[in-house]
């Protein structure tokens, strides 16, 4: 009835649906198992085309959302090379959205700010066992566009997968990681066995002459050796009766074979 332009707010946001499969799904001679390290999709050439004429703003960041569950994710696009009308996704973005393989994604343009304190619970304690966790995390991050709040992401590191849930994000629940200072794994991080990593327990001094000799130490740890230093076996005390104890060497008088006053 009334011929009201729409807004640009709309006119800008690019939104459509697609059949969603894994990366192992994508057809080809190449190996692309470069997608399942980070946090980006493949997206057909058709989106291109389209967001090209939205003037989306770059980096191009997208929510996925999968309507049926209600869980919603957010990603960057690697390429435009998928078959139109399916898009391919990291195995672990697939888990998150709970999706199966040729189920319906929503995905919607967005513009997400740039993070600046991310913190990460690591599913496994295998994780803290790597010699600088930090740094392997903050390499890994180097393939994600943006962080979720809540979502369990999934990084590779000697061959090996580890997965962490994103525990909180700031200053948003959803942020973008490119070229951004942010403070990842801050603060003195716990095992999830309950150990402390890399605190030796300070070692308890022990008195020497608490410990006496010929007596076994009850208290002995397995695996702990006491070395016992500037200790010198006690005197032993004996008790002697009053004659003995009232002796005084040379205090006897003397006597002589000759007698006094004869001269030879």
């Amino acid at each position: 009835m009334f011929d009201h332009p729409m807004p640009r707010a709309f006119q800008n946001r690019f939104s459509t649906q697609y059949r969603c499969y894994s990366v192992s799904m994508l057809a080809g001679p190449n190996d692309r198992s470069d997608v399942e390290k980070g946090g980006k999709i493949i997206m057909p050439p058709s989106a291109l085309d389209q967001l090209s004429r939205l003037n989306i703003t770059y980096p191009m960041l997208f929510k996925l959302t999968n309507k049926n569950s209600d869980r919603m994710t957010h990603c960057g696009v690697l390429e435009f090379v998928a078959d139109e009308g399916i898009c391919y996704l990291p195995h672990w973005m697939m888990q998150n959205l709970l999706l199966e393989e040729g189920g319906l994604v929503q995905v919607e343009s967005v513009n997400l700010m740039v993070a600046t304190y991310s913190k990460f619970q690591p599913q496994s304690p295998d994780f803290l066992d790597i010699t600088n966790p930090k740094a392997v995390l903050e390499n890994a991050l180097r393939n994600f566009a943006c962080l979720t709040t809540g979502d369990v992401i999934a990084i590779n590191y000697n061959e090996k997968i580890y997965e962490l849930r994103v525990m909180e994000t700031k200053p948003d629940k959803a942020v973008s990681i490119i070229e951004c200072d942010m403070n990842a794994f801050t603060g003195s991080g716990n095992r999830l066995d309950g150990k402390k990593k890399g605190i030796e327990p300070s070692p308890v001094r022990i008195d020497p002459s608490d410990i006496k000799r010929g007596i076994p130490n009850y208290d002995f740890k397995i695996g702990k050796i006491t070395f016992i230093r500037n200790s010198r076996p006690q005197p032993r005390r004996i008790e002697e009766d009053d004659s003995v104890s009232n002796f005084i060497a040379f205090s006897g008088e003397g006597q002589s074979l000759r007698k006094k006053g004869r001269k030879p």
